[in-house]
């Protein structure tokens, strides 16, 4: 019998780890949630400070070059630590005869020591590769210094991090992250309010965005050091060396390795970094084809977008799929078996079936919120587009590229917890396999960007071409889903999680009524001639008010006949 996924049932199999789960995954969306609306804000002002050249340099340019040295440096070993940390375990509870945790602290603190050459030679590449319009704006060689300085500074908050989600304590990095995005905007808007009332206006547009992005990191480690102490950040010699792996390896660098990080972790580390290469290329192509193709305004205006329309993808997806990677991470690689990386470990059937359960669930609720996005956000966008968008860069692309995001953002989300759960259960074996296949992806995504620019689609195409590339994506995690759950004789059917008709019923029949009424045409036309004005108007309010109960209906249709299924049902039943 076809069933909808179940969470309910879950819960006391693992020991809570469902239960802590959640916990992390509510902290981590107050968190964005939080800072998001205080940022906001703050948001408002500074878009109307900055001019559309000087945000889409620092949106577009700098924020490539931090993520890079930040992604290249660290998003693997953050993976591998996730599958390796041992489950209750402590830094100061751990036996000192054990080298387990001690070398595994110490594979937290590699992230700073690789920042080092992987920021000089991206800062290299980057001022060699940099266009003059960018060089010739107010101070911007001492603005990018420090966005290289902040991002290896944030790299030092890396052991204390990695420590924090091994032991699962969400609290001090929701603090920590909250209180910096916080001072990270505050300075930045400080320091462009103080601009804007000089004669030369603008001149350290550059230099306030720089500044935010420093106070943040900075915030950020001292916020860890006052919750957790001062960690180690350089690796310190095991008391015993590893001998598994190492002895036999003619490799001098494993040899040497083997003193101070257990062998296993540190190949599944470079395993993982290797792969990020690719595929932050692929996370980040659209700003790399953005910085060449297009002019410094309509990098603004492209930044701007994406920063509304993935303010979803930061306060609901982003915890998510952080909180499934730590999630199926324990539940499906125990430590103790996470060490062989060539081959599955033996997996317990009802682990195997509470982790089904959970990925069908969570994508059950991703489609049907997905649905309620495209339905309602294509409708009701250009009223908001007055409210978001400041008057300079509503003749940019900005309007354009929000509109795309509407359909980006069901595959981000999809995609997200998909390759969560491949993430955290994937062998060597397999992540060389993705590596391959993420090459042609980043093949598909490039074609995609360069026939939608030359069919005159402009900076929507990058959107449209990462709309291509994640589905391709998807389907790759989905398979590989079902390939395992089948391997491993676990009732896996993806048809499970699919919205039922009569949701499907009421999403369709809501937007005939919110698109083709009269009262639609009415207030299109009042925001057209009025402006920001109309928006307290009563035709617009009662048009919102009308949207506002047709996806209530909607919201109701899909709690009684699939939502409250959630957690009614029995686990999913293995062979």
């Amino acid at each position: 019998m076809n069933q909808q996924p179940s969470l309910r049932h879950s819960k006391d199999k693992d020991g809570g780890l469902l239960k802590r789960s959640l916990t992390s995954l509510f902290s981590l969306m107050g968190l964005q949630l939080g800072s998001r609306l205080l940022t906001f804000v703050l948001n408002q002002a500074l878009f109307r400070l900055a001019s559309p050249q000087a945000y889409g340099t620092a949106a577009i340019q700098f924020e490539l070059i931090l993520s890079t040295i930040l992604f290249l440096s660290r998003e693997g070993i953050r993976n591998a630590l996730l599958r390796t940390w041992p489950q209750n375990a402590t830094i100061q509870g751990s036996n000192s005869n054990d080298n387990h945790v001690p070398a595994l602290t110490n594979l937290s603190a590699f992230p700073i020591i690789l920042g080092l050459p992987v920021s000089l030679a991206t800062a290299l590449a980057y001022l060699t590769l940099a266009s003059d319009d960018v060089c010739r704006q107010a101070h911007f060689h001492m603005a990018f210094t420090i966005y290289v300085f902040a991002a290896l500074s944030e790299l030092l908050s890396e052991p204390m991090h990695n420590r924090a989600m091994g032991e699962v304590r969400t609290g001090v990095r929701v603090r920590a992250e909250g209180l910096g995005i916080t001072c990270k905007t505050l300075v930045a808007y400080l320091v462009l309010l103080y601009d804007s009332t000089r004669p030369d206006s603008g001149e350290f547009a550059l230099v306030a965005f720089a500044l935010g992005q420093l106070a943040y990191s900075s915030v950020v480690f001292f916020s860890y050091v006052y919750q957790m102490g001062y960690p180690t950040f350089w690796p310190t010699r095991l008391t015993t060396q590893q001998s598994s792996n190492a002895a036999t390896s003619r490799s001098t660098f494993y040899r040497i390795a083997s003193r101070y990080f257990d062998i296993s972790s540190l190949r599944l580390s470079l395993t993982m970094t290797g792969q990020s290469i690719v595929k932050h290329i692929l996370t980040e192509g659209d700003k790399i084809i953005l910085s060449w193709w297009s002019p410094l305004d309509g990098q603004g205006g492209y930044a701007i977008a994406v920063n509304y329309g993935s303010l979803v993808a930061r306060i609901v997806f982003q915890p998510l799929e952080e909180t499934c990677r730590v999630y199926f991470s324990r539940i499906l690689c125990p430590p103790a078996e996470a060490k062989s990386t060539s081959t599955p470990a033996q997996i317990d059937r009802r682990s195997l079936g509470q982790a089904s359960e959970i990925l069908l669930s969570l994508v059950s609720i991703q489609l049907a919120c997905s649905v309620l996005v495209i339905v309602f956000a294509t409708v009701y966008l250009p009223i908001f587009l007055h409210l978001l968008l400041p008057s300079q860069y509503l003749s940019t692309s900005a309007p354009k590229v929000l509109a795309a995001w509407i359909w980006y953002i069901p595959t981000l989300a999809i995609n997200g917890v998909l390759e969560a759960f491949f993430s955290s259960i994937a062998t060597s074996q397999d992540l060389r396999r993705q590596s391959r296949w993420l090459v042609g992806f980043s093949v598909i995504f490039i074609v995609s960007a360069v026939g939608f620019y030359a069919s005159g689609f402009g900076d929507v195409s990058l959107v449209y071409a990462n709309i291509i590339n994640l589905a391709a994506r998807i389907i790759y995690a989905a398979q590989y889903a079902s390939t395992f759950f089948n391997k491993n004789k676990t009732t896996h059917r993806w048809k499970a999680s699919m919205p039922t008709w009569q949701f499907l019923l009421a999403a369709v029949l809501s937007y005939l009524v919110i698109s083709m009424t009269k009262i639609h045409h009415q207030a299109v036309v009042l925001l057209q001639t009025k402006g920001r004005e109309a928006i307290l108007s009563a035709i617009v309010m009662s048009y919102l008010v009308q949207g506002a109960g047709m996806g209530l209906c909607c919201v109701v249709t899909w709690w009684l006949t699939s939502g409250r299924y959630l957690v009614r049902r029995t686990p999913v039943k293995t062979d």
